[in-house]
C-alpha cells in the first residue's frame, strides 16, 4: 500500500517540477515581452509552496517505508 503511495508522491513531485519549468518559461517569454510578470510570479510561488509540500509528503512515506 505504502510503495503505491510513495509512487503517487513521486509522480506528483515530478509533475510539479514540470510546472515549474513551464511557468518559467513563461515569465521569461512574458519580461522579453515586456508584458508585466506579478500574477504569472505569483502563481510560480504558489506552485513552489505546493511542490514543497509534495516533497515534504514524499519524504514522510519513505520514512515510514524505512521503519
Amino acid at each position: 500500500m505504502q510503495l503505491r503511495h510513495l509512487e503517487q508522491a513521486e509522480r506528483h513531485v515530478a509533475q510539479g517540477e514540470r510546472n515549474i519549468a513551464k511557468q518559467e518559461e513563461r515569465i521569461a517569454d512574458l519580461a522579453r515581452r515586456g508584458a508585466n510578470t506579478t500574477e504569472a510570479q505569483k502563481l510560480l510561488n504558489t506552485f513552489f509552496a505546493i511542490q514543497m509540500q509534495h516533497i515534504q509528503h514524499r519524504n514522510r512515506i519513505l520514512t515510514e517505508l524505512e521503519e
